[in-house]
Order: C-alpha cells, then sequence, then structure tokens
C-alpha cells in the first residue's frame, strides 16, 4: 500500500472519524487532464555558486501531475507536503526526486515542476571595476514520466544598437535595451553565470548596475562599434549554444524594446544539437 495513504487510513482509524476521500472517488466522463495541481508556491531555495559559495533565494513554484480519465481528483495539499518535506530550503539536485516522490505518493504517471526565481551576480564595470549586483531572472523546469527532464532557463538585459540606423544616420545611432532569453538542456555542469556570459557577448553590450562616466563612454562605443539586429543577436547565440558541448537542445529569444518604434523586434530559435543550424 501507498505509504502517505497508509498513514492517512491509520490518522482516521485512530480520531475515530470516517471522512470521504472524494478525490479518489471515480469520474465517468472519460476525460484525461494533462496538468493539474498547484500554482504560484512561493518557498525558499539554495544555489550552489562557481566559487564554492551558496545564494539563497525564494522561487515561485508551480507542481502538477498529469490525472487518468477514471479519476475524479488529485490531492492539492500532497504536493505542499512533499515540498516541506525537503525543509528549509530546495536545491537543483532534489528536484528530480522531488518529482520522483511526487509521482509515487499522487499515484501520477507524470509529474511537472516549474519554478522562477531572482539570481544576482555581482559584475564590475569595464573602465572603473565599480562593484555592482545584476539580477537575472531564471527557470528550472522538470518533468518525470518514464524519463527525467531538467530545464535550465535564463533572461539576461541587455544593449542593442540598430546597424541601419547607424549607416544612414549623420548623428549617432538609435539603440535600445533588449531581453535575450535561453532555455537550455545540458549534460555535465553548467552554471547560470557560464549561460550569462554566452548571452551577453551575442549582443551589442552588457548592462551594469553601476556605471561611472568613463563606463559610460566605454558602454556606449562599444554598442556603437557593435551594432546588431535582432537577427543578428539570436544568430550570434545560437552559434555559441552550437559551441558549447554541454548544450543538447536550446531555445533562444531576443526581444529588442524599440526606441524610435512603437512595437519591439523579435526572433527565436529552437534546435537539438543534431539539428543544421540553417535548417
Amino acid at each position: 500500500m501507498n505509504p502517505l495513504l497508509a498513514a492517512e487510513q491509520m490518522a482516521k482509524k485512530q480520531s475515530g472519524i470516517s471522512m470521504a476521500d472524494v478525490q479518489s472517488a471515480a469520474d465517468r466522463r472519460n476525460v484525461a487532464i494533462d496538468k493539474v495541481g498547484v500554482k504560484s508556491v512561493r518557498y525558499p531555495i539554495t544555489l550552489r555558486q562557481p566559487d564554492g559559495g551558496q545564494q539563497h533565494t525564494v522561487a515561485t513554484i508551480n507542481l502538477y501531475v498529469s490525472l487518468p480519465k477514471h479519476k475524479k481528483g488529485t490531492h492539492m495539499s500532497r504536493f505542499l507536503e512533499i515540498l516541506n518535506h525537503h525543509h528549509r530550503s530546495i536545491t537543483p539536485s532534489q528536484i528530480i526526486p522531488i518529482l520522483h516522490e511526487i509521482r509515487t505518493k499522487l499515484l501520477a504517471d507524470a509529474a511537472h515542476i516549474e519554478m522562477q526565481f531572482p539570481y544576482f551576480i555581482e559584475k564590475s564595470a569595464p573602465v572603473t571595476g565599480s562593484r555592482g549586483l545584476m539580477d537575472y531572472v531564471c527557470t528550472f523546469e522538470g518533468t518525470s514520466n518514464g524519463t527525467d527532464e531538467f530545464i535550465l532557463g535564463v533572461k539576461v538585459p541587455a544593449t542593442s544598437l540598430c546597424p541601419c540606423s547607424k549607416e544612414i544616420s549623420r548623428f549617432g545611432a538609435h539603440n535600445q535595451r533588449c531581453e535575450i532569453s535561453a532555455r537550455v538542456r545540458f549534460k555535465g555542469e553548467l552554471w547560470i553565470e557560464d549561460l550569462v556570459v554566452i548571452m551577453e557577448k551575442a549582443a551589442s553590450a552588457p548592462v551594469y548596475a553601476v556605471l561611472k562616466r568613463p563606463d559610460e563612454k566605454y558602454v556606449t562605443e562599444q554598442a556603437f562599434e557593435n551594432p546588431k539586429f535582432v537577427e543578428d543577436i539570436i544568430r550570434e547565440l545560437a552559434i555559441s549554444m552550437e559551441a558549447d558541448d554541454r548544450i543538447t537542445w536550446y531555445e533562444i529569444q531576443s526581444e529588442n524594446f524599440e526606441s524610435i518604434h512603437n512595437h519591439n523586434a523579435y526572433a527565436l530559435i529552437e534546435r537539438t544539437k543534431t539539428d543544421s543550424t540553417d535548417s
């Protein structure tokens, strides 16, 4: 018997109360559900850093299971019980074991987890070396359905400068903030910091938390000498993804928040590494 069900039955027997288990009742509508569960659970997580330290942050977590067509509902409270079994903090290495536990205790064929959290990296300005913390929106996605899958996601702010504007204008060129996103499957160890470096190199220039005047001059001129359309950014990033042997699949996006148009420019590439980059 499932250990959690046995514990519930024992608790009911000891309390002398017989309570109906409506969620476990049969359902006659003959419709399976792909994902059912809980959303927007805020929970602390702990992440290792390349220098051997740790970073503590707070994630917003979604947890789901598949539900067969014959079963009326799932036991929502068990998601939180399983999460809380991992005490005060979750690490990435616990994600797949958590999914296995969810499948076992909720008697599900598939389990899914989605986590979004801020991650902070200290960056030094390019000339003065002034330090500041940059925050990046990161995601962990996990699925267990007979096979296990883990996807790391990062969103990176950067600068893009329009090649066309530079070419046709007598003075300057219009530039804008862009947001570059990557979701990757990988083998071995891939740090968030590694992915950020790869992504920032695809832009006209990176952005920083702290810039003094000499830094502003440097970054402005760096962008001017390195103009990029949104198409350029996404192609440069795809080439870097292909060159990294740790990465086995990627979905990359760039959205440029236009400064002289009332719309944004956008590009996306998704590839499994066996695909050709020109397909």
